[in-house]
């Protein structure tokens, strides 16, 4: 076992909600979630991440539970670890982290142990960002937003401009122990950490956030995180299936792109990107058989990035999100429906293309006509439908 007693980077989990919203009978960190509390999950990813300073702020009177759940999770680690008790606020609480830092860390991360499901990746991710300015994760805004007063829709709100804020935020110590000095000189409390730091004049950047790293605050996260967390100990590889579905129509610019391929020739299909709706229904079906969203959310028209994006972008991106999540993919069967192109004679070369772009996961494709009938049979467009199988890893 290695000791790690001079640490430059601190995690401060911050457990002492009293998680009203869950209403679990208990504070929300110390609720069962498949045979463990959601502290302990925060916990694994906490340590499957980069060795660092570990303090867990616990509701008071419930200190002795979550120290064994910090000793559980750090057996064999020897990673420098504590409990301290949190405060009325979440403010109180975070500053009762920041007391107990060792004298060595220069970055600390403030991450709530209610997104339970965290990658240790994004953890990773966030240490490695901070340098002068604040980091925060964060995910696009997908829902359509609306301004109300009380009942009355009053106006729309541009949801490009924002962006749903993640944790762990990490920022540099110093700043952020002046940012604290002065929140609780002026007597105002915030309910964010990047907010605070903001506050005090210090710059906060964005990166990548997660779809698993959602919070958990009501039954039905709870539900969520339960149906992600397939690979207990009783079943560590039971998988897990998605269907994904997707429709062009005809009418783009240039050659139609289909299943990982260029068609010279043939009429386009129209989309923010290049239409390939064999692509398309294939990271819908990964996401959903992951439990991390859908295609919309991760590739859509908030993500300009991706217009034009042909399918070996959207395949390996999708394979690194599996992959982060703790999820391997089985295969993937997709069958699509049009008169055009005819595939056949490029079927060995789409299933490659595809598969390549998954990481070597293997890839069948299916072309069917519909006789005719409906607006396939019309040549007005493409549907698609994949199947797809994923494998816990952990």
């Amino acid at each position: 076992m290695t000791v790690h007693s001079s640490p430059r980077t601190a995690i401060i989990v911050v457990a002492a909600g009293s998680g009203t919203r869950l209403d679990a009978g208990a504070p929300k960190a110390l609720v069962a979630l498949d045979g463990r509390s959601i502290l302990r999950h925060a916990l694994d990813g906490v340590f499957a991440a980069q060795p660092a300073q570990v303090i867990v702020v616990a509701p008071a009177g419930h200190e002795q539970t979550a120290a064994d759940a910090l000793a559980d999770a750090n057996r064999d680690r020897g990673w420098r670890a504590t409990v301290v008790t949190g405060g009325e606020t979440r403010q109180q609480s975070v500053a009762a982290g920041i007391a107990a830092l060792d004298r060595t860390v220069e970055t600390v991360l403030v991450h709530d142990a209610a997104r339970a499901l965290t990658p240790a990746a994004q953890i990773d991710a966030v240490v490695a960002a901070v340098s002068d300015a604040g980091i925060i994760p964060a995910l696009a805004v997908i829902d359509t937003l609306k301004q109300v007063d009380g009942d009355v829709i009053v106006g729309g709100v541009d949801r490009s401009v924002l962006a749903a804020a993640q944790t762990p935020q990490g920022f540099p110590r110093a700043a952020l122990e002046s940012a604290y000095a002065h929140a609780e000189a002026d007597g105002i409390d915030y309910t964010d950490d990047a907010a605070l730091f903001a506050a005090a004049g210090g710059a906060v950047q964005r990166i990548a956030g997660s779809a698993r790293a959602f919070k958990i605050t009501t039954p039905a996260d709870l539900e969520r995180a339960r149906m992600l967390l397939a690979d207990t100990p009783a079943n560590p590889s039971l998988p897990r299936v998605g269907v994904g579905t997707d429709v062009h129509a005809f009418g783009g610019d240039g050659n139609l792109w289909l299943a990982g391929l260029e068609w010279p020739g043939e009429q386009p299909l129209s989309g923010h990107s290049d239409g390939d709706a064999v692509a398309h229904a294939i990271v819908d079906a990964l996401l959903g058989a992951a439990g991390l969203g859908d295609i919309g959310q991760h590739f859509g028209t908030a993500h300009p990035e991706y217009a034009g994006a042909h399918a070996d972008v959207f395949l390996a991106r999708t394979a690194e999100m599996l992959a982060e999540a703790g999820f391997a993919i089985g295969n993937v069967s997709v069958q699509f429906q049009g008169n055009r192109p005819r595939f056949s004679a490029r079927r060995p070369e789409a299933e490659a293309t595809l598969s390549t772009a998954l990481g070597g996961a293997p890839v069948s494709v299916a072309a069917t006509t519909t006789d005719g009938l409906g607006f396939t049979g019309r040549g007005e467009g493409i549907a698609v439908t994949a199947v797809a199988l994923v494998v816990p890893t952990r």
